[in-house]
């Protein structure tokens, strides 16, 4: 039987997840039920008691475009968001290969302290990540705020183990455009509508608890 797991709580905690490594001093509803954590080469994530992953990425719009300058660095070779190049790693799926050099620096790390995910959550780079490791991990996840990861003939049928949800005023939720998501794609809109594309997790919660309210998305992941 599959693990299920609540999508406003998965909302909460990656949003968590953000505060722990920027105040990680502050009081946080993840303290006590952190078994690990990774903050390498600009990716972070968190690995709880429960093992569930959390993968926070960028909470704007600015910097998410400034970690995929920053991505540059990653093993020395330059990704960038338009980059025609692709890889394939841990499947047979062709991945864009920013996405997978970071999403496979936190595989790498999880097998080093021996840590097995049975749910994984990401948000915006996160959320890239997400899509990428629940493929090679066989396990379900949620992708807030999703970029596109992969693309070719090797793309699966859209009932994958990953629930995207994107806001149709998010434009990272478009990039790369000549890629495509991997999972089963969700899209709404939260309560608010801004001038401006809002890229901020605060942002997902709200869509989220609309979609619920309005009877079109479940309370959890996968549905049963």
């Amino acid at each position: 039987m599959s693990f299920r797991y609540d999508i406003a709580l998965a909302a909460k905690m990656v949003e968590a997840s953000y505060e722990l490594f920027k105040h990680p001093k502050r009081r946080n509803s993840l303290k006590g039920n952190v078994k690990g954590s990774l903050n390498d080469r600009h990716v972070q994530a968190v690995f709880t008691t429960q093992n569930i992953l959390l993968i926070p990425g960028s909470n704007s719009v600015g910097d998410y475009i400034m970690f995929n300058l920053r991505v540059l660095n990653l093993g020395g070779k330059k990704y960038r968001m338009n980059d025609d190049l692709t890889e394939t790693w841990g499947s047979n799926v062709t991945w864009h290969q920013g996405f997978m050099k970071h999403a496979k620096i936190i595989s790498d790390w999880m097998r080093q302290n021996g840590y097995k995910p049975k749910f994984i959550v990401g948000h915006s780079l996160g959320a890239a990540a997400t899509q990428i490791l629940v493929r090679t991990h066989d396990v379900h996840g949620i992708a807030f705020a999703a970029p596109r990861v992969t693309r070719g003939t090797a793309v699966p049928a859209p009932a994958s183990k990953c629930l995207c949800l994107n806001r149709l005023d998010d434009k990272v939720c478009d990039l790369p455009s000549s890629f495509e998501h991997l999972g089963n794609i969700r899209t709404g809109v939260g309560q608010r509508k801004f001038l401006r594309f809002d890229h901020k997790m605060a942002r997902y919660r709200e869509m989220v608890t609309k979609l619920q309210a309005d009877g079109a998305l479940e309370s959890h992941w996968p549905a049963r």
